[in-house]
């Protein structure tokens, strides 16, 4: 496990991620595989096992409930251009609100463990069809859950390049 410890990097301008764009759980899975069978460099500020393991809380709190919430105005734009933001690609340099910081900012966490996370985290949403409000959409379709979590997973493991 390796953790960046360098000055964070602006990851709205990081040159060289992978264009990702996931159509399902099981292209997500193939790349874990892919990207667990082997070395990996990230070029974010976060390691994979907190990139897995940030995907993982994310898809259970999807389930379960988040603990979060966004500012009136994120929420506002979000409602107003709900159809457009449920489609695009998550850009990235997105910050989370304070309310979120203490869940969904992974702590130092080794691959295989947090790969295992997310793998158990993907089969819950497969089998469970519980779905809690997202914390800016509100009430999302288990549809538009599944498009979130799999445009959210090609953001965060678009920094990870196998080796």
């Amino acid at each position: 496990m390796s953790v960046n410890t360098a000055k964070p990097v602006n990851t709205a301008k990081v040159a060289g991620r992978r264009q990702l764009k996931f159509a399902s759980y099981e292209e997500l899975l193939a790349d874990l595989d892919r990207l667990n069978s082997g070395p990996i460099q990230s070029l974010g500020n976060w390691s994979p096992g907190q990139n897995f393991r940030h995907l993982a809380v994310v898809y259970n709190s999807s389930i379960d409930g988040f603990s979060m919430t966004f500012p009136p105005h994120i929420r506002l734009i979000a409602k107003l251009f709900r159809k457009k933001l449920l489609t695009m690609q998550m850009p990235p340099g997105l910050k989370l609100p304070a309310s979120g910081r203490k869940t969904l900012l992974p702590p130092p966490t080794p691959t295989d463990e947090a790969a295992a996370q997310l793998r158990e985290a993907v089969a819950r949403l497969q089998r469970e069809p519980k779905r809690a409000n997202h914390p800016v959409f509100g009430p999302l379709t288990r549809e538009e859950w599944d498009r979130v979590h799999l445009t959210h997973a090609s953001l965060h493991l678009s920094f990870l390049i196998p080796q």
